[in-house]
């Protein structure tokens, strides 16, 4: 893959903009990567995203993290979510978006004024449920899109758009199809508004 000139810290916010303009109610998933093995990356048409298991085939289960006791996965990094608007921006071509490591790219307002800790999301079959995790960007992160890049997504601004993205877990099972719509369940207890089970 060519070499690509990242992008300065005037460029990127020259881009927010468009990201702020992503919808807060309706989105779309834009883009669904799995990750085999370190540093690998599959784009998919559609996947499985099983509460036990995270998104099948994915390596989250085997990953450890500093943040369990054990160091075992943790149960609340299940998927990590970006807006598929900052991940473009930051990558500057569509084909670069996976590199981000996350595996759900979607049209919507990650914010956590939009979307704080414990709001439940509907996508394909399935039901996700927002974090307290932070996601943030890390040397990877860096090395592929560019140190201003970095600043940029862990700046204050970045995280109050939460441009690095968000962490989720799965609280519905259920298969996921890029271009299916990703919406927010309504607040009040799961199921109380028609919607489907678990939110």
């Amino acid at each position: 893959m060519a070499r690509v000139r990242h992008l300065s810290t005037a460029e990127l916010e020259a881009g927010l903009s468009d990201v702020r303009d992503s919808p807060s109610e309706l989105g779309t998933v834009e883009l669904i990567v799995r990750r085999p093995a370190v540093n690998e990356r599959e784009v998919l048409a559609e996947a499985v995203l099983d509460a036990e298991a995270g998104l099948a085939g994915d390596t989250w289960p085997v990953r450890r993290s500093s943040r369990t006791a054990d160091g075992s996965a943790h149960p609340d990094m299940q998927l990590t979510v970006m807006n598929s608007r900052a991940a473009l921006l930051v990558a500057q071509k569509p084909e670069r978006r996976m590199l981000a490591g996350d595996q759900l790219y979607v049209d919507l307002d990650l914010s956590p004024a939009n979307l704080p800790p414990g709001t439940r999301l509907a996508l394909g079959s399935a039901v996700i449920e927002v974090t307290g995790q932070p996601h943030l960007g890390c040397a990877k992160f860096a090395a592929r899109f560019g140190k201003d890049a970095w600043r940029f997504v862990n700046s204050r601004a970045g995280r109050e758009l939460r441009l690095r993205g968000l962490n989720a877990r799965i609280v519905v099972s259920g298969t996921v199809r890029t271009g299916d719509t990703i919406r927010k369940c309504p607040a009040g207890p799961p199921g109380a508004f028609g919607g489907p089970v678990g939110c």
